[in-house]
């Protein structure tokens, strides 16, 4: 089992609720959000943040207000959503197929807005620059750091690059998901992964007769290690929450937790206690190297050792004192993106009390 910091002194919030539901500590996500921002500007960074984290539009506009340059999403949609109430400097980090409907509302969104798009084949580059033909829209060239999902190798960034351009498309740079920093003492190699990518492949442009300036990265477990010498920009998203992945991680400790899941003990058997917040509220991501389906703040020697759809099982260990039935318990989900997703709205907290109600605006917004 994985050494856990301290818990956070903080009782679940006694509202006047039925659990389960996901509950913000307003200080906590506010003192997260400017320690980022703080950190970007001491380094030279832009920071746009990834708003798939939280998809509301109070948080988006806190990052706004503390200096971010724009924000980052992962869909069409949630850039809709967005741009419907006024932000209107935006980055869609995923390779699009640019064709039917999803280009015409790209170019729409276009015409609106400041607007990237992330491209990985010389194809997907001719399709996007046909639905976007005569707009100012700009393309980043993602590079595949490591994490071997999406994004051409450094060294192949100028052929879809050079694609691009030829097609009438605005070559801003290039940007990378450093995603293989999430497992135990792999941060630190993703970040030079991400460093020394970045850099090649904006050699590669150069080389290329390519004036490119924006060189993007950062995930959460991998912004502190971003390197201004190789990044223009930083776009982590997990960090206004963090959840129970990244206390692991080490990229966060527990008092930095910001969103928990508050739930009820509804059934107890010796050191077994089960909760009524499972998958269809914490969601259901749980990493091979992960401790258990989500970890308790307040209990950090506890483990979730097994998640249905609507209750979670928590196993104590000899000499602990699981919480009574009935007792309000917090649950860090393991990935806070999945959970916030799957509810209308967060309650918002401060000092113990209810303060205000968020909704989580771009939910679904998947398209």
């Amino acid at each position: 089992m994985t050494a856990m910091p301290a818990p956070a002194d903080i009782p679940a919030p006694a509202l006047d609720l039925a659990t389960p539901y996901l509950v913000v500590d307003r200080d906590v996500l506010d003192r997260n959000i400017a320690t980022m921002a703080k950190a970007a500007q001491e380094r030279d960074l832009a920071l746009r943040p990834h708003a798939k984290t939280h998809k509301c539009l109070e948080i988006a506009q806190r990052q706004i207000d503390l200096g971010a340059v724009g924000l980052t999403v992962a869909t069409v949609g949630e850039a809709e959503t967005f741009r419907k109430v006024g932000f209107d400097d935006l980055f869609i980090a995923y390779p699009l197929w640019a064709s039917g409907s999803r280009g015409t509302r790209l170019r729409a969104l276009a015409e609106q807005t400041a607007l990237r798009v992330g491209i990985d084949s010389v194809e997907g580059a001719r399709m996007l620059a046909r639905a976007m033909r005569g707009t100012d829209t700009e393309v980043l060239i993602e590079i595949d750091s490591g994490h071997h999902r999406t994004g051409v190798l450094p060294e192949d960034a100028d052929e879809v690059a050079l694609a691009a351009a030829r097609a009438g498309l605005r070559v801003a740079g290039v940007f990378t998901f450093p995603g293989h920093g999430y497992g135990p003492g792999r941060r630190q190699q993703a970040g030079a992964d991400e460093a020394d990518s970045l850099a090649r492949a904006a050699d590669v442009l150069r080389d290329a007769g390519l004036t490119t300036t924006v060189r993007s990265g950062g995930s959460t477990p991998t912004a502190a290690m971003a390197d201004a010498t190789a990044l223009s920009e930083i776009r982590p998203g997990v960090y206004v929450f963090n959840d129970a992945q990244q206390v692991e991680l080490g990229s966060c400790d527990w008092p930095d937790v910001a969103l928990t899941a508050v739930a009820t003990v509804v059934s107890r058997s010796g050191r077994r206690a089960i909760l009524d917040a499972g998958s269809k509220v914490l969601g259901a991501d749980q990493p091979a190297w992960a401790t258990g389906g989500g970890r308790l703040p307040d209990h950090p020697e506890a483990l979730v050792t097994a998640l249905s759809e609507h209750h979670a099982t928590v196993d104590f260990p000899d000499g602990a004192c699981p919480p009574r039935l009935g007792e309000l318990v917090r649950v860090a989900p393991n990935h806070v993106c999945t959970a916030v997703n799957l509810v209308d709205e967060l309650i918002v907290v401060a000092g113990g009390s209810e303060v205000d109600r968020w909704r989580v605006a771009a939910r679904g917004a998947n398209g």
